[in-house]
């Protein structure tokens, strides 16, 4: 089962370290977000294999975007 990895506040996507297709280990940092001038990891909650990124480096996203979905 996939999971989708939402984003929980407003914030800049500051880096991205993985690419579709990556497999990933349970808590591995995925991406890096900027809010308040704090960096904030996104981490797989899971192992697996990256399906799906749905944001580019320089995005804004807002609350309950989809950032990935790992399979």
């Amino acid at each position: 089962m996939a999971e989708e990895i939402r984003a929980e506040l407003v914030a800049d996507v500051v880096k991205i370290l993985v690419a579709e297709g990556d497999r990933v280990v349970e808590g591995e940092t995925l991406i890096i977000l900027e809010s308040m001038k704090m960096d904030i990891p996104i981490l797989a909650e899971r192992s697996g294999r990256v399906i799906e990124l749905a944001v580019n480096e320089g995005d804004v996203i807002q609350e309950g975007d989809l950032i990935a979905v790992v399979e």
